[in-house]
Formats: structure tokens, sequence, C-alpha cells
């Protein structure tokens, strides 16, 4: 029997190669692939992944812009401008149900989310649920040319407009 074995292997000439040698071959190309994979997984993981995000506070326009009973959609900020008889505030475009953007109703007075029918009138105040809270009011500063500038980051009681 070990003679057989033995021809066998003398059988094979320079070009072919055994069983043996075919899966050494085999079993370090996979553990090579296999340490490739993770030095690239390594590598991404070591290059910093950088957010940019638009900045927090944007010009809104002036105050001779936002007469009572205007109200304006900044689709970029996802802001409502409205121009109010207690004066100029904003309030936030998320709905406070999941996020979604909401959106002015067309025909009546308000703001309507489209995902699950939250409604809401022109100060933001829930008039139709799900939302379980109102639009937040965003911080509205004017400076003296009257310009205005609205900054998202700073949420401010319901009612703190400014004066026009």
């Amino acid at each position: 029997m070990l003679d057989e074995t033995a021809d066998n292997l003398s059988e094979l000439t320079s070009g072919e190669e055994s069983r043996r040698q075919f899966l050494t071959k085999l079993g370090l190309g996979a553990c090579a692939v296999t340490g490739l994979g993770a030095a690239l997984t390594v590598a991404d993981f070591l290059e910093p992944k950088v957010l940019f995000e638009p900045p927090t506070s944007f010009r809104a326009g002036t105050i001779a812009d936002f007469p009572e009973g205007t109200v304006r959609f900044n689709q970029e900020q996802k802001v409502y401008i409205v121009g109010g008889a207690a004066g100029i505030f904003a309030m936030s475009a998320v709905c406070t149900h999941l996020g979604c953007i909401t959106r002015p109703m067309s025909g009546e007075p308000g703001i309507a989310c489209p995902c699950h029918g939250s409604k809401f009138d022109l100060e933001g105040n829930v008039t139709h649920g799900p939302a379980p809270h109102p639009l937040p009011w965003l911080e509205v500063k004017a400076d003296a040319a009257g310009n205005l500038t609205v900054d998202t980051s700073v949420v401010i009681p319901h009612g703190k407009a400014l004066k026009a």
C-alpha cells in the first residue's frame, strides 16, 4: 500500500501539485483576504467621520418683511417665521410627534403634519393630535438696522416674541 502511494507521488510532474499543496495555498489565500479585510476596517475606523451641518443661526430678513399675519416657511432651516399680533417669532417646523417636517395648511390658517395628521395653530399649539407638545419657539434677535437673526439652537418660552 505504501509503495502504491509513493508511486502515485512520483507520478506527479513538475507542473502538477498535490491536493495538500493546493489546500495549503487555498488556506493561506483565505487568511490573506481576511487579514486585508481587517486592516481596511481598522483604517476606516481611524479615519475621522465629520458631520457638516448647517449653521444654527441664520438671517431671516428685516422687521418690515414680517407684518402681522405673515407666515414664512424656511425649508432649509426647517423654521416658520411669523409676524403675529405680539410681534415677530420663529418656531420649529419639526413635528413633536415623530419628527416629520410640517407644512402650512392650504385654504385655512394653521400648520399640518403630512405624515400622521397632527395640526397646529399659527402659534404652534396643538389643535389636533397625535403630537404631544406644541412646536417649540426659537430665539429671534434684531440688530440696530432691523435685520432679523434666528437661532435654531435656542428654544424660548411660548409668547416671548420680538416686539416690532
